[in-house]
């Protein structure tokens, strides 16, 4: 029944970084289409950015003290991306370079949106087969 509910707790922590993203990828797109200026786009991003690394973050522990080990390995190299992207100071949105970084800062949070995408699949998958497994015991 714990494995089943540190499933749980990771899909719904997974949902969360994934509509941290979405949201960001949102008002990159609101920029594109001329509906925020580059200030008020800064400031949303620059709020929520934080909140997507602790999340995942979170993520990875839960993982690592659950003893999900293949899903620990999967969550690390974003986890890792994450952490050089904030050791390097490179995780907020400057609001003069938006409009040069606006296709990079698009791209860069489809590829985030497309990895947690998988993840959620396969906590989805490990999920059920806990369920299943508590079934036959």
């Amino acid at each position: 029944m714990a494995d089943l509910l540190s499933w749980l707790l990771s899909f719904f922590i997974l949902i969360i970084t994934l509509g941290i993203v979405l949201y960001q990828l949102m008002c990159l797109a609101d920029l594109e289409l001329d509906f925020i200026n580059p200030y008020d786009l800064a400031t949303r991003i620059n709020k929520v950015v934080m909140l997507e690394f602790l999340s995942h973050g979170s993520l990875c522990v839960l993982h690592l003290l659950s003893g999900h080990w293949l899903m620990f390995l999967l969550c690390l190299p974003y986890v890792y991306y994450n952490a050089t992207l904030y050791s390097q100071r490179q995780h907020l949105v400057d609001v003069t370079e938006i409009f040069n970084q606006l296709k990079w800062q698009k791209m860069q949070r489809i590829c985030k949106l497309g990895y947690l995408a998988c993840l959620v699949m396969l906590s989805i998958f490990w999920m059920i087969w806990s369920i299943l497994d508590d079934e036959e015991m």
